[in-house]
């Protein structure tokens, strides 16, 4: 739990992708979630967890379903979404904590 406040503490927005390996939308998401991390790398940090290996973490976060989307900064949660994201919407999103 210390790591994640460690990395939610950052200035940069930080796009948490809260996955599970057997979940369909997860993976049709995460191409784009690539592309958003590349083009966006200066601006905000992109990192995945896997609700099956941190599900203490993902109960604390009332993480019900897959994919859920937060954006973090300074440990504030600003954005919260759950199931797949277009590119444009993600970036918007992102872009207005920067």
């Amino acid at each position: 739990m210390a790591d994640f406040r460690e990395i939610v503490a950052s200035k940069k927005p930080v796009l948490i992708d809260f996955f599970a390996e057997w979940c369909g939308p997860c993976k049709s998401l995460a191409p784009v979630l690539k592309e958003v991390a590349k083009e966006m790398s200066e601006e905000v940090r992109v990192i995945k967890i896997d609700i099956d290996k941190n599900p203490i973490l993902a109960q604390k976060l009332n993480v019900r379903s897959v994919p859920t989307l937060m954006i973090y900064k300074e440990e504030s949660l600003m954005w919260r979404q759950n199931g797949v994201v277009p590119k444009a919407q993600l970036k918007k999103a992102l872009k207005a904590f920067i």
